[in-house]
């Protein structure tokens, strides 16, 4: 009997697929079954270590380079996976930046490409993607949003402003899109060890105030991210609309 968790002959888009979270997302993807897309902003054309890794686990694997800051990029790409790739079941926001300064120094250029970056570009992707989605009346969209979606967070206003806006994204395209089969929901990591959280985990009194409060008593792994994204991406969430999972290890809860 087919598993509610079974993606086999899906075929998912991940943006931010490099490493990181973006990485063990995909690669769970596939090992529940589903084919990849990729996309980073610097990813190797050929054999790159999140290709290869799709590959050993006997899944296809189409990657792309995108600069998600820049509209034509971004345009020029959904083109490239219209015309080169099957269509999408699953597409997971994961690409995003981050621009740590106090509000009071943070540049104009700094708020422009976060935002642009982890809000505008999700949107404009999600909404083109849906399309299709609609078209066929089912699909899975999962944003990735952040402890920054409830929180403020200290000297990353951009961020915080676009983790927030990424939580009421999900919702807004839920209530649309609900009725029409598409699923639309988000995953909040917690303090997970990736570059963006590297800054934090060399401040020692910072990562031991950090590290103090989690219940789980431990930084998260991206591999952390996986059993949460293979669920909403399955059939096991078909009734899961405009939620946002949190992956933090208690933090919330706290």
């Amino acid at each position: 009997m087919q598993s509610f968790f079974d993606l086999t002959n899906k075929t998912a888009l991940v943006t931010g697929v490099r490493r990181g979270i973006g990485r063990k997302i995909a690669e769970g993807l596939a090992e529940a079954g589903a084919n990849i897309i990729g996309v980073s902003a610097n990813l190797e054309q050929k054999e790159s270590e999140v290709q290869l890794s799709i590959n050993a686990i006997r899944r296809q694997f189409w990657g792309f380079r995108c600069d998600f800051s820049n509209r034509n990029s971004l345009y020029n790409f959904i083109k490239q996976v219209e015309s080169e790739c099957p269509p999408v079941d699953i597409l997971v926001n994961n690409a995003g930046t981050i621009r740590r300064e106090p509000a009071a120094e943070h540049t104009d250029e700094y708020w422009d490409e976060v935002i642009e970056v982890n809000l505008n570009s999700q949107f404009i992707l999600s909404r083109e993607i849906g399309k299709q989605m609609l078209n066929r009346k089912k699909g899975k969209i999962i944003f990735i949003a952040s402890l920054l979606t409830y929180q403020g967070g200290i000297t990353v206003p951009g961020y915080a402003a676009s983790k927030g806006g990424i939580g009421q994204l999900t919702k807004a395209l839920a209530n649309e899109w609900a009725s029409k089969g598409v699923n639309v929901n988000a995953i909040a990591p917690g303090y997970i060890a990736t570059d963006n959280t590297e800054a934090l985990r060399k401040d020692i009194k910072r990562s031991a105030g950090i590290l103090k409060r989690i219940p789980a008593g431990r930084w998260g792994k991206p591999e952390d991210l996986k059993g949460a994204a293979v669920f909403l991406a399955s059939e096991a969430s078909n009734y899961i609309h405009g939620t946002i999972l949190t992956v933090d290890g208690g933090w919330m809860g706290r």
